[in-house]
């Protein structure tokens, strides 16, 4: 008589393998990849009173889009902040790099930037004449 041991294999929940068991909660924000809060977001849009409901995937959307363009930003105020030989982005560098950017001034057109100052540009018309031979 020989004695066999069977492994039971379990459903989809319990004891399967599957998952961290107990571990730390993960945050929808690191679910999604994001560096932004779901959560808030989740909740500025609930208490914004925008809609009765807010689906699941509103807040994660959201947030991955004004992660977006906050990066494309600074990525370009980064790039100007070099370009000037500085290492720490202040304002002028802001607008600067919204200004420079057909799109993001686009989008900014109707924004004031705080001790951002303006494009440099002279007209024409205010240059010197050139000598005529």
């Amino acid at each position: 008589h020989i004695h066999t041991t069977t492994t039971q294999k379990m459903s989809g929940k319990g004891k399967g393998g599957r998952g961290k068991k107990g571990g730390k909660a993960t945050s929808r924000s690191a679910k999604a990849g994001l560096q932004f809060p779901v959560g808030r977001m989740a909740r500025y849009l609930r208490k914004g009173g925008y809609a009765n409901r807010i689906g699941a995937g509103a807040p994660v959307y959201l947030a991955a889009v004004l992660e977006y363009l906050c990066a494309e930003i600074l990525e370009l105020a980064g790039n100007a902040a070099r370009d000037n030989k500085k290492h720490r982005i202040v304002p002028r560098f802001l607008q600067l790099a919204v200004r420079n950017d057909e799109e993001l001034n686009k989008l900014l057109g109707g924004v004031t930037i705080a001790s951002g100052g303006v494009l440099p540009k002279i007209h024409d018309v205010l240059l010197p004449k050139k000598a005529e031979k």
